[in-house]
């Protein structure tokens, strides 16, 4: 692994300040905006970017049958990636605090290891049980609110128990990306034809152009039964315009891409532990521009979850 330079730490640092952007906004906007059509709107405008830096994905007969002949595999991760994640999460905010979400979506190596065991046979390690304790400790505060009554009396917060689902949903789609059937590993993934005239493999963008196919599939749908379940017109203003612009460019695209060649650069366990940044960035960016100040429990949270992924990193 690469030491860390400055512009590695800066690659790593802004997508975590970029999501606790977006747990911010989010809450913002969503009283304006029904959640689940605010997802729609995010991955309807990530898509248009996309189909132009990632055009080379779908150019052609044969790059189009090589997305067909995957298409399974595909949905799965379009559907947990795009459409879920992010809609729960936006569903979470009309209850739950960003802190409290970007806290729960800390939580994140649980998951993994309970999907990884139930679906993938991967045994987890002494030292990642003990790292999943202090998470599992650690939403245990945020849900209970630091009050262990409320936590016995299961009085949770609606949106608390969305964002649990939505980082179950992440989890599944990032083993996805990590155990891929045959037809997505090495000289069998999908390849375009570079700018050199060479074949090569997706680039993040290409695949998240694919993924962002299939997932807007499911976000229009979810989007549909929304609009016919809980009926409400959007209230649009120059302010939600600004949100959903910040939506789109910040947390989609300038994340993503600085995110996959920083994670390329120095591996995904180093990766993880900035993660950890994301529910500090939002406690910061919720006092100034929402007023809401965190508490003494979610800095209690905070180093649990923290201490969880420290001690799950260790060999």
């Amino acid at each position: 692994m690469p030491a860390l330079s400055p512009r590695l730490v800066l690659m790593l640092t802004l997508p975590p300040l970029l999501w606790a952007g977006n747990a911010v906004v989010g809450r913002m906007t969503v009283p304006h905006v029904p959640p689940l059509l605010l997802n729609a709107i995010r991955w309807a405008l990530v898509l248009l970017v996309l189909l132009v830096i990632g055009r080379r994905a779908l150019a052609g007969a044969r790059n189009r049958a090589d997305i067909a002949a995957r298409w399974p595999y595909l949905a799965l991760v379009g559907l947990l990636g795009v459409g879920a994640y992010n809609a729960l999460q936006y569903v979470a905010l009309t209850t739950s605090t960003p802190i409290n979400v970007t806290l729960i979506a800390a939580s994140m190596p649980l998951w993994m290891l309970l999907i990884g065991a139930l679906f993938f046979a991967e045994r987890p390690q002494r030292g990642q049980m003990i790292g999943a304790a202090l998470s599992l400790a650690g939403v245990a505060v945020v849900l209970g609110r630091g009050d262990p009554l409320a936590l016995a009396q299961v009085q949770f917060v609606q949106g608390d128990l969305f964002m649990l689902a939505a980082a179950a949903s992440w989890s599944g789609y990032s083993w996805l990306l990590v155990r891929p059937p045959a037809s997505m590993r090495g000289a069998a993934r999908p390849q375009v034809t570079g700018a050199d005239g060479q074949p090569r493999a997706w680039e993040w963008h290409e695949f998240l152009l694919v993924q962002t196919l299939f997932g807007l599939l499911w976000a229009g749908g979810a989007a549909g039964v929304e609009a016919l379940a809980w009926p409400r017109q959007p209230e649009w203003s120059l302010a939600v315009f600004a949100a959903i612009a910040y939506i789109v460019v910040g947390p989609s695209l300038v994340a993503y891409g600085l995110w996959g060649r920083a994670v390329a650069a120095v591996g995904p366990t180093t990766a993880g532990l900035f993660v950890n940044l994301t529910p500090l960035f939002a406690a910061l960016l919720s006092t100034a521009l929402l007023g809401e100040a965190p508490h003494l429990y979610h800095a209690a949270a905070f180093v649990l979850i923290v201490a969880g992924i420290v001690v799950s990193s260790k060999r």
